[in-house]
């Protein structure tokens, strides 16, 4: 085979002279990050490649045989050296000897451990088998949409011989294990020619003697097929054609929008779920095709695409062609229900003594005609990678449906994927999860020294931060910060004007797209002004009214209607200040804004318990450092008032204050997110002071 440059192809990335001054195994890995570069190749985590390296065993001093191999959990994308297990190739083929056949091959698992070479942590993987008994140095496996297409056709075997002659062979659907590699090994041995195999419903075995052999091979099988299936369906219509019309990118945004704070509610009882929308064309061309109500429920065919997007999907009630919103909202409960009371019976029919309890019986994915993805699952990054495997199994299906018939995995062999005993012991090895893992929130001022820094508190503590601010500029590097330290899937921004009635509710929309809904609102947006009251303008006092109140009451009304859409309860902060309960001299217009406040969040809190709606209060004084409201003539004011300088004023405060402590935005931070979070389940309407103290702004 030689690779074909028509068309959109896998090109070699392959660099001699960067390979030329590796080691085997530093070759494996660029091997590997170059494979998993490339969707085209393989999904997120999915697949692994290996190699047979001469090491020098660290006991005896001698040349020894040595597997190294992705370990558990890992991806080839983006993986490291120590992402790899390291195995003895001589302890590997002895395990041949302890094998007793298919009824027992999970125990097989547990000598993996008793094979590890020089005390390597990294735990192998289920697959460790099917790189070992491989009689060839360098082994890839990758689950490339082409490969799988023909994979997941009900006459894979004979469209593999059509496209790749004897290069590549076939083998039936075998779950990954001991007993696959034993028959991806006989098959190598009696086709000593063959460049590799095609698994049923899996995906792809390939081989070579050298790193860039492999891997080269492994881009031409997955182009030879490409274009075979591109010659095979030119003219077609995909899917069959359309069924129904594709609603503009602005409407479809809207829609889902609204769609998903109803969803969330409904599968977030137990655990908070955080949501993501797709509307690529290859899901627009699925959603609204002929094929979509036969193919859906017919679920995925590769088990790393069936892991992670369930059984199947649910189609949600929804014509483009006469698009009846409230009507397909209302129709959610019982098309949830009915999806949760079939999992179960899935669950029931295919159950083994043994078998895990029932799991999380909601969907993963929900596809919306005419729209586009939506998909949910317990953060962000899985969420989105969730959609991502989704878009996989949509071109398997087109690419199999073009050419053959596809098919799904079968029922009781997708059950015995998703509650393997070894898949659940890899679940229960998973870290507990974070304090607000799951929750979302949306922090206003988000920008300045307060906000940035309640969002960096929530970060870290697992929530989802949709960031808002006037200010563009700094939102705008605050958010790239934020992303650079968490990643890009937990953070966002939107520049928001609290006093914008139409810019609020955007924001929150914004908000219900990228992340699915909110739990926690922290209003915190303000300015400051100082002047004695004759000299104190209407225009300013309106100023501190529009967005020290009617901005704080704009964003909660806001809050509240999704909180009650979503009817799981939510968190409102409000950022005031000590100022609020204690008189300043020369700031009445301030000060008047932020009593207001905090009396606002007393009402919300009698409004929202019956709801689980909390609303509560930070008090801050004197917060200088980082935040934007004491730079300019407020801290000019403020100096002036108390006939100090600029550089006194924050000592000033400290001395002013009963401990004598500065007070910082990680202070206010650390305040917030005790509110936000279940810390204070227990608690609404109340006020909490972070003021290091000041007697005229005690509660009682």
């Amino acid at each position: 085979m030689t690779q074909s440059d028509t068309g959109n192809r896998l090109e070699n990335l392959w660099d001699d002279a960067k390979a030329a001054s590796m080691s085997e195994s530093e070759k494996l890995l660029y091997r590997s990050n170059l494979l998993g570069s490339d969707k085209r190749v393989t999904n997120y985590g999915g697949g692994n490649t290996s190699a047979k390296v001469m090491e020098t065993d660290p006991l005896s001093g001698d040349q020894v045989e040595v597997l190294w191999v992705k370990g558990s959990g890992g991806d080839i994308g983006s993986m490291k050296m120590d992402g790899f297990s390291t195995l003895y190739m001589e302890k590997l083929e002895a395990l041949k000897g302890k094998y007793r056949g298919l009824e027992h091959e999970d125990e097989m698992v547990g000598y993996l451990p008793h094979c590890t070479f020089a005390l390597n942590p990294r735990a192998a993987s289920i697959d460790t088998p099917l790189h070992a008994y491989v009689p060839k140095k360098h082994v890839d496996h990758v689950h490339s949409d082409a490969i799988i297409a023909i994979a997941a056709s009900v006459n894979s075997r004979e469209l593999t011989a059509e496209i790749f002659g004897n290069e590549i062979g076939w083998l039936p659907w075998k779950r990954p294990g001991f007993e696959l590699g034993l028959w991806l090994e006989k098959f190598a041995r009696e086709n000593p020619d063959a460049k590799g195999a095609v698994l049923e419903s899996h995906g792809l075995f390939t081989w070579g003697d050298t790193a860039e052999d492999c891997y080269q091979t492994t881009l031409d099988v997955i182009n030879k097929a490409a274009a075979w299936l591109e010659a095979k369906t030119d003219g077609k219509p995909a899917f069959g054609g359309e069924k129904g019309p594709t609603l503009p990118e602005a409407q479809r945004r809207e829609i889902a929008a609204k769609l998903m704070p109803v969803i969330r509610g409904l599968i977030s009882k137990d655990r908070h779920k955080v949501g993501h929308f797709d509307d690529q064309k290859a899901v627009l061309d699925f959603v609204g095709s002929d094929m979509l109500d036969d193919l859906a429920p017919l679920g995925t065919s590769c088990p790393d695409h069936f892991l992670r997007t369930k059984i199947r999907p649910l189609v949600v009630d929804f014509d483009p062609a006469n698009p009846d919103l409230d009507a397909t909202i209302a129709s959610l409960p019982d098309a949830v229900a009915a999806y949760r009371a079939d999992y179960a019976a899935y669950y029931d029919r295919c159950k083994h003594p043994d078998s895990p309890a029932l799991r999380d019986p909601n969907a993963v994915v929900y596809l919306v005609p005419g729209v586009g993805m939506l998909t949910f699952a317990l953060d962000k990054a899985t969420a989105r990678i969730s959609g991502e495997f989704y878009v996989n199994a949509i071109n398997v299906m087109r690419g199999a449906s073009g050419v053959s018939t596809y098919q799904g995995l079968p029922e009781q062999e997708a059950f015995d994927i998703e509650y393997w005993l070894l898949e659940e012991a890899k679940l229960q090895r998973m870290p507990k999860p974070k304090a607000l893992a799951g929750r979302i929130a949306l922090v206003t001022g988000g920008a300045g020294g307060i906000g940035a820094a309640t969002a960096e508190r929530f970060l870290r503590e697992g929530a989802c931060v949709m960031l808002a601010d006037i200010d563009a500029t700094a939102l705008d590097e605050v958010t790239k910060g934020f992303a650079a330290r968490h990643g890009a899937d937990v953070v966002r921004g939107v520049a928001m004007n609290v006093t914008d009635e139409a810019q609020v509710a955007a924001a929150f929309a914004e908000t219900s797209v990228e992340f699915g809904g909110l739990d926690i609102l922290v209003s915190n947006a303000g300015i400051a002004s100082s002047a004695p009251v004759e000299e104190t303008s209407l225009a300013l006092w309106n100023k501190n009214m529009d967005i020290l109140s009617t901005g704080y009451f704009l964003v909660s009304r806001e809050a509240f209607r999704l909180f009650r859409t979503e009817n799981i309860g939510g968190s409102v902060i409000f950022v005031a200040s000590k100022n609020g309960l204690a008189a300043s001299p020369n700031a009445s217009a301030y000060c008047t804004a932020k009593a207001a406040e905090i009396h606002l969040a007393r009402c919300l809190a009698l409004e929202g318990a019956e709801a689980g709606i909390r609303v509560n209060v930070v008090n801050p004084d004197a917060v200088l450092r980082g935040s934007k409201i004491w730079e300019g003539d407020w801290l000019d004011q403020r100096a002036s008032t108390y006939k100090t300088d600029k550089e006194g004023l924050e000592e000033m405060y400290r001395q002013r204050s009963m401990l004598k402590r500065s007070v910082l935005p990680e202070d206010i931070a650390e305040a917030a997110y005790f509110f936000a979070s279940d810390l204070s389940a227990k608690s609404t309407g109340n006020i909490l002071n972070v003021d290091a103290g000041n007697v005229q702004a005690f509660t009682r």
